[in-house]
């Protein structure tokens, strides 16, 4: 057995607020007091700070939770209520923001068209090109949110599929979780990557850094995994996740490499330019194939599925390319 710390043996502390949506939850959370009414979600930012940290706060009762919090209030009729209304402000302005729906063939296909060169709006391409040290330790920092949680959200539209799209959703998903071997579940080797770049690896350590773009792109798996209604959706995002990550972790690792960084930071992305480029067929063709095939009528869904992770993934990307060529740091403060 590893001897290696787990880094979600501990939950992590609440949040600092950021508004008083996000301060009404963790007062809430915290003390007791009633959270803030629903109808106060209805003139919130939907991507803005505020909302998504409030959103994100609820969504993590449904996984670590949070110290000193009791796990009874995951089905807390007030705090649902209020989640209820944050989603739908949020999905609502996904709904509005995202392209004109097209076939999900064509959704997946324009997936896989890479930019000639690089377009200006690729982290992956920049920090391959000019990364410093500092820029991949930001990098990693922020999607410690995402990557230490990665799978999870998609294991639960697993009860909600059927046949060919379910046997093969549990296959890709039991490579993420490490194929039965714990020291090989990705999480876990992203936490390795963090280790090796002076990273705290503690899930949730790096929230208070994370700005709501951020949030965002991990909200996005938690709404659709949380809602059977949704499940179209969360195969469309898990398809958009897939289909997208191994020329970007290519990327990454020779990013890392050219960094000086040692071997366990390059593992986690050598992993996944090996493992998702036959992930990417598996979910195309059964996944994506056998959902379709038994429930057509999720197509929108899907797409709609793809089209959200790819407006949220590029507002994220812009957020960081911006504070590095200004030479500011991508994170909203220097965590402690």
């Amino acid at each position: 057995m590893s001897a290696r710390r787990e880094a979600r043996l501990v939950s992590p502390p609440p949040p600092a607020p950021r508004g008083p949506l996000s301060r009404g939850v963790v007062s809430a959370l915290r003390d007791g007091t009633a959270p803030p009414p629903p109808a106060s979600a209805a003139d919130a930012e939907p991507y803005g700070d505020d909302l998504q940290l409030a959103l994100y706060v609820l969504y993590e009762l449904h996984y670590q939770g949070f110290e000193g919090v009791d796990d009874s209030l995951e089905w807390d009729p007030d705090l649902l209520a209020l989640r209820r209304a944050l989603e739908q402000r949020f999905l609502g302005a996904l709904r509005a923001d995202v392209p004109p729906p097209v076939s999900a063939g064509r959704a997946l296909d324009d997936l896989q068209v890479e930019p000639v060169g690089d377009d200006g709006t690729s982290v992956s391409h920049f920090l391959q090109r000019e990364g410093e040290t500092r820029h991949l330790r930001e990098y990693a920092a922020l999607r410690s949110l995402y990557h230490l949680k990665e799978a999870d959200p998609h294991a639960w539209v697993i009860p909600r599929l059927h046949g060919r799209a379910k046997a093969a959703m549990v296959a890709v998903e039991f490579d993420e979780f490490g194929a039965g071997r714990p020291d090989e579940i990705h999480a876990r080797l992203f936490a390795d990557l963090m280790e090796d770049l002076g990273l705290e690896t503690a899930y949730g350590h790096y929230l208070d850094a994370a700005p709501a773009e951020a949030l965002a792109t991990v909200n996005l798996m938690s709404l659709f995994g949380l809602h059977r209604a949704l499940r179209g959706a969360l195969v469309g995002h898990f398809a958009a996740v897939e289909v997208t990550s191994s020329p970007g972790s290519r990327r990454l690792a020779k990013a890392l490499r050219r960094a000086g960084a040692g071997p366990a930071a390059t593992r986690f992305y050598d992993e996944h330019v090996e493992a998702d480029a036959v992930h990417e067929q598996v979910v195309r063709h059964d996944v994506v194939g056998g959902l379709l095939e038994s429930e057509p009528g999720l197509e929108a869904d899907v797409v709609f599925g793809v089209q959200a992770t790819g407006l949220l993934e590029d507002r994220l990307a812009a957020r960081i390319l911006a504070a590095w060529r200004e030479g500011r740091d991508a994170l909203r403060l220097v965590p402690a």
